[in-house]
């Protein structure tokens, strides 16, 4: 496979082993973005004005995420991150006290700091269970959710792909039974659209948030909200802005701007520059130009041989098997050390840019592989860890 760094802004200095952070643009699909701005500020009211094309933007958009993803496009919305979009949901659920929602140990912060924020104000608990490792079969996945279960629990939170760990969650039979249950189910998927094939209908969650920036390699600030039907209009804005109203919850309402109150309510929130969401289209154009599926099988390949490769100097065991490890995207055990330390040598000594932290009882470095990454990329960092690690985790 042709090597796809030309098409990137990136440092030529840095090896950036951080896509799934923030992700980073190709030149052609960053282009478009600055086209849209450049258009929104040459005439500000008129772009801004949902009925002079506003509307009709977002919705191709819409159009073009719904497609990759499963649904309709009546059933997303485009949004700026995933945690604003889980915001919004966790904000909408009518919890009461001694309401229990259930999650893992492997969730994100911001997104823990969520569900503490809404059972301080609701008196709803959280109730966490731990997945065992290394995962390496879906029913050691799916029991130790089932298990926590209990007739309290209300919501079902879960990451598709796990960000501090790095592991594919098999979430499908979960999400099942907790509908059977009556329990709301939703799921974070920040890393998940562009990494792995996804069928939202399918899938069947209540609520299901992703991002755009990461691994469709839109521009920052570019999500969807993803709401079976029968759901949406149980939620309410963060922020009440221009595309609400009163009756905005009862059958049949029509939103102001001729969608349904679902997508105005959220989608239409005045001075918002819209510009990354218009230019998902663009970024899915761009994977289709350059066969992304056989980008994204060169770079698991690469993700997993790196792995490998550090597992041999570390002596450390995987965190899973490999069909439970994100295609593009690995968290490596390295020895017990001060995580920051590791980060900044890395950094400060050799160029690499990778994210390292302590998460439970592990110290991880985390690697992510991209079209952009080559294998002489990955032997900078392999070599780099053997040098760094000794001296590190000296210091403890």
């Amino acid at each position: 496979m042709q090597n796809l760094d030309a098409f990137f802004l990136l440092r030529p200095d840095v090896t950036f082993l951080n896509h799934g952070s923030f992700g980073a643009c190709p030149r052609p699909v960053f282009e478009e973005y600055q086209r849209w701005q450049l258009q929104l500020e040459s005439q500000p009211v008129a772009f801004l004005d949902p009925a002079r094309g506003l509307s009709g933007w977002m919705r191709d958009a819409r159009v073009a995420m719904a497609a990759m993803l499963g649904t309709s496009a009546e059933n997303i919305v485009g949004l700026t991150n995933a945690t604003y979009a889980l915001n919004v949901v966790a904000q909408s659920l009518d919890l009461k006290p001694g309401d229990e929602i259930l999650t893992t140990d492997h969730e994100y912060a911001a997104l823990e700091k969520t569900w503490a924020y809404v059972c301080r104000n609701t008196g709803a608990v959280i109730r966490t269970v731990q997945i065992p490792l290394p995962l390496t079969n879906e029913a050691q996945f799916t029991d130790a959710v089932l298990t926590g279960f209990t007739d309290k629990t209300r919501v079902l939170f879960l990451s598709h792909i796990t960000s501090a760990t790095a592991l594919v969650f098999p979430i499908e039979r979960a999400v099942a039974e907790a509908r059977k249950r009556g329990i709301y189910t939703v799921i974070d998927g920040a890393h998940t659209p562009g990494h792995i094939p996804l069928n939202l209908d399918a899938l069947g969650a209540d609520f299901y948030a992703g991002n755009c920036h990461k691994w469709i390699m839109a521009p920052k600030g570019s999500a969807f909200l993803h709401v079976r039907p029968e759901l949406q209009a149980m939620l309410n804005p963060l922020v009440i802005s221009h595309g609400w109203t009163a009756d905005a919850k009862l059958p049949g309402t029509k939103g102001v701007f001729g969608n349904s109150p679902f997508i105005d309510g959220l989608e239409m929130q005045g001075t918002r520059d819209p510009s990354a969401w218009l230019t998902v289209p663009a970024a899915l154009q761009f994977r289709q130009d350059h066969d992304w599926d056989k980008v994204a099988e060169s770079c698991q390949a690469l993700a997993q041989d790196t792995a490998a490769r550090v597992r041999a100097i570390t002596g450390l065991p995987a965190l899973s098997s490999p069909e439970f490890c994100a295609p593009q995207m690995v968290s490596m055990p390295v020895p017990r050390c001060d995580p920051a330390h590791l980060k900044t040598r890395l950094y400060d000594d050799y160029q690499i840019e990778i994210p390292c932290f302590d998460w439970q009882d592990h110290t991880i470095a985390r690697v992510s592989v991209q079209g952009y990454n080559t294998e002489s990329q990955m032997d900078h960092l392999v070599t780099a860890l053997t040098e760094l690690l000794p001296q590190v985790s000296a210091k403890g």
